[in-house]
C-alpha cells in the first residue's frame, strides 16, 4: 500500500509521536507502585518501583510479567493480571492525572504549525481513554496506537511505525517523545529522533542514544520550530 507522506522537502518533523504514561503525564510512579502492590500479592518481594522503572518501563504488561513474574505465563493469564494492576492504578490515583506542565500550549503550537499528533503507547485501550480522557486532549491526536494495537512492544518500532503509517507520514519526518529507555530504543529502532522527557530517568541515562536530540523535563518554553530546525541538522537515524 502507498501513503501520501506529509513532509517537508528537506525531510524536517512532520510528526510527533508521544508516549503517554510519563509524557503526557508524569504517573510512571504511580504504574510503577501498582506493579509492586500487585506483585506483592502474588509472592514477589523486595521489588520497589525504582526497579521496574529502571528495568521494564514502557514495555507491554505481558512482558513485564514475563521479566519479573513468569516467563512462560500465558497471554490470558498476564491480561487478566495487568487488568487488575490496571484497576488498582486508575483507582488508586484519580485526583494525580493532571497533563505535564505546558502540555497545552505545546499542542497547540505544533498544530498551529501544521504538525501532525500521534501517539504510541505501551498502554492497553481503558488505561488510553482514562487519561486522554481525564486530560481531554482525546481531539488533539490524529492517531492513537496502544498495546492491543501491535504484535511487539517496545523497545521494538513497530508502535511508533504503525502510528507513523496512520498518520501518512515517514518515520524520518517523525519525532518521538520519550521517558522509557525501551521507548527511546523502538524510536531509534523506527528511524526517528526522539526527545527525552526526565520524569522516569535521569539525562545522562539518555546519553548513549544517537537519536536523542533534546532531553527536557516538561513541555514548558519548547518550540516546535526549535525541534524541527534540530531534527534537521542531525543526521538521520538508520532503522535497525
Amino acid at each position: 500500500m502507498s501513503l501520501e507522506y506529509s513532509m517537508t522537502a528537506d525531510g524536517g518533523a512532520r510528526a510527533f509521536i508521544f508516549d503517554m504514561d510519563g509524557v503526557l503525564v508524569d504517573n510512571m510512579r504511580m504504574h510503577a507502585q501498582s506493579w509492586v502492590d500487585l506483585f506483592a500479592d502474588y509472592g514477589l518481594k523486595g521489588l520497589d518501583p525504582e526497579r521496574y522503572l529502571v528495568e521494564t518501563a514502557g514495555m507491554k504488561g505481558l512482558d513485564v510479567l514475563r521479566y519479573f513474574l513468569d516467563p512462560s505465563i500465558s497471554a490470558d493469564d498476564a491480561n487478566r493480571l495487568t487488568e487488575l494492576k490496571d484497576i488498582l492504578y486508575r483507582v488508586m490515583n484519580r485526583e494525580a492525572i493532571t497533563p505535564m506542565a505546558g502540555l497545552g500550549e505545546f499542542l497547540d503550537a505544533a498544530a498551529d504549525a501544521g504538525i501532525l499528533l500521534g501517539v504510541g503507547t505501551g498502554a492497553g485501550p481503558k488505561n488510553i481513554a482514562y487519561v486522554l480522557g481525564l486530560l481531554d486532549i482525546q481531539s488533539r491526536f490524529q492517531a492513537v496506537v496502544g498495546a492491543h494495537q501491535v504484535s511487539m512492544g517496545k523497545p521494538h518500532p513497530e508502535t511508533f511505525l504503525k502510528a507513523a503509517e496512520l498518520l501518512g507520514v515517514a518515520p524520518s519526518s517523525c519525532i518521538v517523545f520519550e521517558d522509557a529507555l525501551p521507548g527511546v530504543e523502538a524510536a531509534a529502532a523506527a528511524g526517528m529522533h526522539c526527545v527525552a522527557v526526565t520524569t522516569t530517568n535521569a539525562p545522562e541515562a539518555f546519553a548513549s542514544f544517537d537519536n536523542v536530540i533534546m532531553t527536557i523535563a516538561d513541555f514548558t518554553r519548547l518550540r516546535p520550530e526549535s525541534l524541527h530546525e534540530i531534527s534537521c541538522s542531525r543526521n538521520p537515524i538508520t532503522s535497525k
